[in-house]
């Protein structure tokens, strides 16, 4: 009774296996060259080409109050924000050593706009006309209008003089105006809209210029006066694209450390897909091989150790393809996932070398079997646990120095390595015990041990 008992969960077990089997083949399948880009797989910057800028933050400039750490986290979370709004995929933005900003940009060609809105600090306010003293506009040597070279001012709502600048403001988004084309929508809080109000009231007529960064943007004049409540319209001849980019800025904020680029570098695409190729290649060469020497010197147990590592990958690809937001494939990552593919060889000639040693010994072949994963099971967790000691360590000072790639190692190898102990002890001993236990195969010979 006990030994159908045990038939019954090896079965119910097996089931299981080929379901989540089936399952991780859903995910990847059809297998072309679209897993290994933006459609599948989130690769890195080495594999998919695209941009890199190093900037440093001038910690002098931050407000006495506020540590190194907070003013660097919120300019990485604005730099953030601005890049997602720009419509760069999978960036990745850290911090490097005390002052350094590192940003990634995966696949992005049109760098120089992107340089233009990380390091563009969008701080938004008005100025008005410069008037003589018969109250006509000042014009300069050229015949262009002279606008005060200070933001406008107006009088609060609690009584004191403010000037109308971007802290006020709740948000800007784009529209198209069926005669104006593009326009930038900007709606103000409570205080901006007061402020507002006063300052149209007091430019009726006249035209009031947009400033972004000392440099005038639009000139608009003013027909009426915009009443708290009424969103305001920046109008400039823009085009979608010039729309947008002025969107993002000022949506995000003047940041809050000035940025100096010290380094840009330009990734090549095709160094990546000549390394994806060269590294599919090795790995095709090296699995090939190790399917032979598995088959030719474990027999069976080699077979099912084959059948559990085409499981393995097909796993390991799978996780890559679900997570792949968070899971960032590199060249380095690569070869953790083919070493680790060598690590999960390693348990199964751990266990395949115990069972043969209980076998020449004399214990029958159910025995033998268990004896073999029971006895091997110390190696394996110790040498794996250590490896995961070195993955952790290796992934920490990763994000501390900025070595992206030494993370991307230590993180595909983890989970290489978690998934290569999951088949080895779980998936090869389930197929072994339900051939053993059914007497499908009781040969010795099957088993690489001569009666």
């Amino acid at each position: 009774m006990a030994q159908d008992s045990n038939l019954k969960k090896n079965r119910i077990l097996l089931i299981l296996i080929v379901v989540l089997f089936g399952l991780a083949l859903w995910q990847i399948v059809p297998f072309n060259e679209k897993l290994l880009g933006s459609d599948g797989l989130t690769l890195g910057l080495d594999l998919r080409g695209g941009s890199q800028l190093l900037y440093r933050a001038d910690l002098s400039k931050k407000d006495p109050d506020v540590s190194d750490e907070v003013a660097l986290s919120a300019v990485i979370e604005k730099i953030q924000r601005r890049v997602n709004e720009y419509g760069a995929t999978e960036p990745v933005i850290q911090r490097m050593g005390v002052d350094r900003i590192l940003v990634q940009l995966p696949g992005e060609k049109d760098i120089n706009r992107a340089i233009e809105l990380i390091g563009e600090t969008g701080q938004l306010y008005f100025v008005e006309q410069e008037l003589d003293e018969n109250n006509e506009p000042v014009l300069d040597e050229e015949g262009y209008w002279v606008f005060s070279d200070e933001p406008a001012k107006a009088e609060g709502k609690d009584g004191t003089v403010k000037a109308l600048t971007g802290e006020y403001l709740k948000r800007a988004y784009q529209d198209i105006d069926p005669y104006q084309g593009p326009v930038v929508v900007i709606e103000w809080n409570s205080e901006g809209a007061y402020l507002f109000e006063k300052i149209t009231g007091a430019n009726l007529n006249r035209p009031l210029a947009i400033v972004i960064d000392k440099d005038i943007i639009s000139m608009p004049v003013v027909r009426s006066v915009i009443t708290s409540g009424t969103p305001g319209r920046i109008e400039g001849n823009f085009t979608i694209e010039e729309a947008k980019s002025l969107t993002i800025k000022l949506n995000s904020g003047a940041l809050d450390l000035p940025l100096d680029l010290i380094d840009q570098r330009d990734v090549d695409a095709s160094l990546g897909a000549d390394s994806v190729s060269k590294s599919i290649l090795a790995a095709k060469i090296g699995l090939i091989l190790l399917l032979l020497f598995m088959i030719f010197y474990y027999r069976l147990p080699g077979l099912i150790a084959c059948l559990s590592l085409v499981i393995y990958g097909t796993l390991l690809v799978a996780i890559f393809k679900i997570f792949s937001v968070n899971l960032t494939l590199t060249l380095p990552g690569i070869a953790a996932a083919i070493l680790s593919l060598g690590m999960a060889v390693d348990a199964n000639v751990l266990i395949f070398e115990r069972m043969k040693e209980e076998l020449r010994a004399g214990r029958d072949l159910k025995m033998a079997v268990e004896a073999g994963f029971n006895r091997a099971w110390t190696a394996i967790r110790d040498s794996n646990i250590t490896t995961f000691i070195a993955c952790i360590v290796l992934f920490w000072l990763g994000g501390t120095f900025g070595a992206f790639m030494v993370r991307g190692f230590a993180l595909t190898l983890f989970i290489g390595v978690a998934l290569s102990m999951f088949t080895a002890i779980v998936i090869t001993r389930t197929f072994l015990r339900f051939i053993v236990r059914s007497q499908i195969i009781t040969d010795l010979k099957a088993y690489g041990v001569e009666k």
